[in-house]
């Protein structure tokens, strides 16, 4: 699987080895397609997912491609821990719902209110022989993920982009907060890129017609983190050329994928015009995506 299932003109620039590897911790699809749909419907990519929840990994197995391959692991510091199965599937965590945090938001409660608990034998990241390269790492495993990232630093150590759930409230006990996980990222040789989610909520007792009914308040978001882009010495080609793919396909900046390709041209690695074929890449991207009239 080293080529594209349909021809893609910036993966024929930049020419990787391979296609994208992605490992998706926390697959359940619960708020619809992944961010890296794209790539892997022109087969730009393989995933390796982990659910630990059975029903939502016959889900994923039900209808997954050839280049996709889902785990029934749980991850973590490689001890056994306590899977809480909560009534909102969203809400289920090795983490114990915090019920204080929760009553401070219409209904959460409930969806935090655990329904079963299950004993599981969690796997660090950096232990799971079924990955044999790490490009983007998408993760939501509400609350784990700093225990995940500790855990999986030898991986981390090859990989061009982070997409994680970060709290700002956090509803869970013992759960670390935005800040820690950006402390983590950052010294693994990361920098925030962008949000790819905001989600805010209405503070109690006022209760809008939804319970997603907001104001001001973020509670969660997700956030893109990539590959310190300032030391771009630190990336080797195959980086650069992953990161570019990414940048450029999963999140849209072309700003980024640009500043890829120009290290590349720099590095003797791709012709002296990729900056203009790159430009034109985007520009027909742009023409076809334009409505009709």
């Amino acid at each position: 699987m080293n080529a594209p299932l349909r021809r893609d003109p910036l993966f024929d620039l930049l020419a990787p080895k391979r296609p994208t590897r992605i490992v998706d911790v926390g697959a359940n699809p619960i708020d619809g397609d992944p961010p890296y749909k794209r790539m892997l419907d022109l087969g730009l990519c393989t995933v390796v997912g982990f659910e630990p929840q059975p029903d939502a990994l016959a889900r994923l197995n039900a209808v997954k491609t050839d280049r996709e391959f889902y785990l029934p692991y749980a991850l973590g510091s490689g001890r056994r821990a306590t899977l809480r199965i909560c009534h909102a599937p969203g809400m289920t965590s090795l983490l114990e719902p915090d019920r204080t945090a929760l009553s401070h938001f219409p209904l959460f409660v409930e969806f935090g209110r655990v329904v079963e608990e299950r004993t599981v034998e969690t796997r660090r990241l950096d232990d799971v022989a079924e990955i044999d390269h790490l490009d983007l790492l998408k993760i939501d495993v509400q609350g784990s993920e700093l225990e995940i990232f500790r855990n999986g630093r030898r991986r981390l150590a090859k990989a061009v982009a982070i997409h994680t759930e970060v709290s700002f409230v956090t509803l869970y006990k013992k759960q670390p907060g935005f800040g820690e996980i950006d402390v983590e990222l950052r010294k693994s040789g990361f920098v925030p890129h962008g949000f790819a989610a905001i989600k805010k909520r209405m503070i109690g007792p006022m209760m809008g017609a939804s319970p997603y009914d907001a104001f001001n308040q973020v509670v969660e978001a997700d956030l893109v983190y990539v590959r310190d882009f300032t030391a771009p010495d630190a990336m080797d080609d195959e980086q650069l050329a992953h990161l570019a793919l990414v940048a450029h396909h999963v999140y849209g900046s072309f700003d980024l994928a640009m500043n890829c390709i120009h290290h590349l041209v720099a590095r003797g690695r791709l012709a002296a015009d990729a900056r203009d074929r790159y430009v034109a890449i985007v520009r027909a991207g742009a023409i076809a995506a334009a409505p009709a009239g």
